[in-house]
């Protein structure tokens, strides 16, 4: 029986006694009605899973027994940064769910010319912190034991203008030249660039390729935003990655 998987964001030590996170207790304490002497596993998203020990259920408080470390889930080999461009409401939260559930090591949101959404400061660490929350909850899901790294918001113009390069770079594009599915090779590492519901516009791809971004394509249809990210990330981890 495959058992319940908490993300706790705290470097975990075996032997110790922990309280898990309302989120994780709740779902332990309330939805699982798990009690004293029940077994989960515990995760603090370094690689590492712990089967751990219910102690305590008292209201809202959960308490378990870290125990030893256990080798997680292996990560791909084929090391992805996706570039995505911030979407609408629940359909950015699918996005980051499924491109966790994929693989992805480190998402990039970016606010480009034709986003329909706009942060500022204290709205985009509102939604940082909502968005880890769907991370880690895709990590408990799926079995990963590294939770991708999550970025704060930022304009993409920026990003193109300040980022260091991660590796080989692409940019979906309808009118790309090449085929992603195409390619005779990617590297270890690929940042992947995806625009926003009405698509990058011409300065943008334009700055993209400036910085080192290979325009692409996915075939003749136009994908959405959220639909365009996972299809991409599906192919590249199908082709060079871990989905064999």
């Amino acid at each position: 029986m495959r058992l319940t998987r908490v993300f706790v964001p705290a470097s975990l030590v075996p032997d110790t006694d922990v309280r898990l996170p309302d989120a994780a207790a709740n779902h332990v304490g309330r939805v699982l009605r798990l009690r004293e002497g029940a077994v989960i596993v515990a995760f603090d998203g370094s690689g590492n899973d712990h089967r751990c020990e219910v102690l305590a259920v008292k209201g809202d408080e959960v308490r378990v027994r870290v125990g030893p470390r256990m080798a997680g889930m292996p990560e791909s080999p084929l090391r992805i940064t996706l570039v995505q461009a911030v979407s609408r409401g629940e359909r950015m939260d699918w996005t980051l769910q499924k491109a966790t559930e994929l693989g992805v090591h480190t998402i990039v949101p970016v606010l480009s010319s034709r986003s329909v959404v706009r942060l500022d400061e204290k709205q985009a660490e509102k939604k940082l912190r909502h968005w880890q929350a769907i991370v880690a909850g895709a990590c408990e899901q799926c079995g990963r034991s590294y939770v991708p790294e999550l970025r704060v918001p930022q304009e993409l113009s920026r990003f193109l203008a300040s980022s260091t390069r991660e590796g080989q770079r692409l940019v979906l594009s309808p009118s790309g030249p090449a085929s992603l599915a195409g390619l005779t090779s990617v590297g270890a590492r690929v940042e992947l660039l995806i625009g926003p519901e009405g698509g990058l516009d011409d300065a943008e791809l334009e700055r993209a390729a400036a910085a080192g971004f290979t325009p692409v394509r996915l075939g003749p249809r136009v994908l959405r935003t959220e639909t365009a990210g996972i299809v991409a990330l599906t192919v590249l981890q199908a082709l060079w990655g871990d989905l064999t």
